[in-house]
Protein backbone atom coordinates (compact mmCIF):
# COMPACT_ATOMS: atom_id res chain seq x y z
CA UNK A 1 0.00 0.00 0.00
CA UNK A 2 1.28 3.15 -0.71
CA UNK A 3 2.19 6.11 1.93
CA UNK A 4 0.26 8.80 2.88
CA UNK A 5 2.73 10.98 0.60
CA UNK A 6 2.52 9.56 -2.42
CA UNK A 7 -0.13 9.04 -4.94
CA UNK A 8 -2.08 5.71 -5.26
CA UNK A 9 -2.50 3.69 -8.92
CA UNK A 10 -5.15 1.77 -9.76
CA UNK A 11 -2.43 -0.72 -10.67
CA UNK A 12 -1.62 -0.53 -7.00
CA UNK A 13 -4.84 -2.19 -5.64
CA UNK A 14 -6.69 -5.30 -5.68
CA UNK A 15 -9.82 -6.59 -4.87
CA UNK A 16 -10.33 -6.81 -1.05
CA UNK A 17 -7.69 -4.63 -0.03
CA UNK A 18 -8.25 -3.02 2.99
CA UNK A 19 -8.01 0.71 3.59
CA UNK A 20 -5.70 2.14 6.94
CA UNK A 21 -8.40 3.07 9.24
CA UNK A 22 -9.07 5.77 10.84
CA UNK A 23 -9.56 6.86 14.15
CA UNK A 24 -11.02 10.62 13.97
CA UNK A 25 -11.08 13.14 16.87
CA UNK A 26 -15.17 13.84 17.66
CA UNK A 27 -14.16 15.62 20.47
CA UNK A 28 -17.01 18.82 21.28
CA UNK A 29 -14.56 21.37 20.40
CA UNK A 30 -14.08 19.83 16.93
CA UNK A 31 -18.02 19.00 16.41
CA UNK A 32 -18.47 22.72 17.76
CA UNK A 33 -16.50 24.27 14.83
CA UNK A 34 -17.13 22.33 12.30
CA UNK A 35 -20.84 23.22 13.11
CA UNK A 36 -19.88 26.90 13.52
CA UNK A 37 -17.85 26.66 9.79
CA UNK A 38 -21.39 24.88 8.30
CA UNK A 39 -23.29 27.40 10.24
CA UNK A 40 -25.56 24.40 11.47
CA UNK A 41 -25.53 24.66 15.37
CA UNK A 42 -28.42 22.69 16.67
CA UNK A 43 -28.19 21.81 20.12
CA UNK A 44 -28.11 17.64 19.59
CA UNK A 45 -24.54 18.38 18.29
CA UNK A 46 -23.21 20.68 20.32
CA UNK A 47 -24.96 20.28 24.00
CA UNK A 48 -24.68 16.65 25.78
CA UNK A 49 -28.00 17.97 27.96
CA UNK A 50 -30.08 19.61 24.93
CA UNK A 51 -29.69 16.51 22.89
CA UNK A 52 -30.49 14.23 25.80
CA UNK A 53 -33.74 16.56 26.22
CA UNK A 54 -34.43 15.32 22.62
CA UNK A 55 -33.99 12.00 23.66
CA UNK A 56 -30.61 11.49 22.33
CA UNK A 57 -27.76 9.68 24.91
CA UNK A 58 -25.81 12.67 23.71
CA UNK A 59 -24.65 15.25 21.46
CA UNK A 60 -23.88 13.45 18.21
CA UNK A 61 -21.83 14.09 14.93
CA UNK A 62 -23.65 15.35 12.18
CA UNK A 63 -24.22 13.15 9.57
CA UNK A 64 -22.16 15.23 6.96
CA UNK A 65 -19.65 15.03 8.93
CA UNK A 66 -19.45 11.39 9.00
CA UNK A 67 -19.75 11.42 5.56
CA UNK A 68 -16.53 13.91 5.71
CA UNK A 69 -14.92 11.41 8.59
CA UNK A 70 -15.17 8.72 5.47
CA UNK A 71 -14.10 11.10 2.68
CA UNK A 72 -11.07 12.20 4.61
CA UNK A 73 -9.94 8.63 5.30
CA UNK A 74 -10.14 7.96 1.30
CA UNK A 75 -8.08 11.09 0.95
CA UNK A 76 -5.50 9.81 3.42
CA UNK A 77 -4.81 6.44 1.61
CA UNK A 78 -5.06 7.98 -2.36
CA UNK A 79 -4.34 11.28 -1.96
CA UNK A 80 -5.59 13.09 -5.39
CA UNK A 81 -7.90 10.81 -5.94
CA UNK A 82 -11.69 11.78 -7.49
CA UNK A 83 -14.67 10.16 -5.17
CA UNK A 84 -17.44 9.78 -7.39
CA UNK A 85 -19.98 8.82 -5.21
CA UNK A 86 -20.15 8.45 -1.30
CA UNK A 87 -23.76 7.23 -0.45
CA UNK A 88 -24.15 6.52 2.98
CA UNK A 89 -26.90 5.02 5.65
CA UNK A 90 -26.90 6.17 9.15
CA UNK A 91 -27.89 3.00 11.43
CA UNK A 92 -27.17 5.13 14.28
CA UNK A 93 -26.09 8.34 15.75
CA UNK A 94 -21.92 8.72 16.11
CA UNK A 95 -21.51 10.38 19.52
CA UNK A 96 -19.33 12.95 20.13
CA UNK A 97 -16.42 12.88 22.68
CA UNK A 98 -16.41 8.88 21.42
CA UNK A 99 -13.55 7.08 19.45
CA UNK A 100 -14.95 6.19 16.54
CA UNK A 101 -13.28 3.90 13.77
CA UNK A 102 -13.51 4.06 9.93
CA UNK A 103 -12.69 1.38 7.86
CA UNK A 104 -13.00 0.38 4.22
CA UNK A 105 -12.07 -2.24 1.81
CA UNK A 106 -12.14 -2.39 -1.93
CA UNK A 107 -15.04 -4.78 -3.48
CA UNK A 108 -15.22 -4.17 -6.89
CA UNK A 109 -12.89 -2.93 -9.60
CA UNK A 110 -13.43 -1.23 -13.07
CA UNK A 111 -10.50 -1.68 -15.36
CA UNK A 112 -12.06 1.19 -17.97
CA UNK A 113 -13.03 3.76 -15.53
CA UNK A 114 -9.89 3.20 -13.43
CA UNK A 115 -12.36 3.41 -10.22
CA UNK A 116 -12.78 1.38 -7.73
CA UNK A 117 -15.88 0.43 -5.19
CA UNK A 118 -15.44 0.73 -1.64
CA UNK A 119 -17.50 -0.46 1.59
CA UNK A 120 -17.10 1.55 4.20
CA UNK A 121 -18.09 1.74 8.20
CA UNK A 122 -17.78 3.89 11.07
CA UNK A 123 -18.11 2.10 14.10
CA UNK A 124 -18.11 2.89 17.91
CA UNK A 125 -15.81 1.72 20.29
CA UNK A 126 -17.36 -1.28 21.30
CA UNK A 127 -17.67 -2.22 17.24
CA UNK A 128 -21.28 -1.26 16.95
CA UNK A 129 -21.55 -0.08 12.74
CA UNK A 130 -23.27 3.31 13.10
CA UNK A 131 -22.90 4.22 9.82
CA UNK A 132 -22.30 2.37 6.64
CA UNK A 133 -21.67 3.14 2.99
CA UNK A 134 -20.29 2.85 -0.50
CA UNK A 135 -17.81 5.41 -2.55
CA UNK A 136 -17.03 4.48 -6.06
CA UNK A 137 -13.03 6.12 -6.00
CA UNK A 138 -10.94 6.47 -9.34
CA UNK A 139 -7.89 6.26 -9.20
CA UNK A 140 -4.82 7.66 -11.27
Amino acid sequence: MASARTTLSFDDVELGDELPESHPLVSLEVVQSFCDTARMNFGRFTDHEQARAEGLPGAIVPGIMSQGLLAAMIHAWAPGCRIRVLDTVFRAPVAVDSSPVCRGAITDTDPASRCVEIDLTIQNETGETRVVGTATVELD
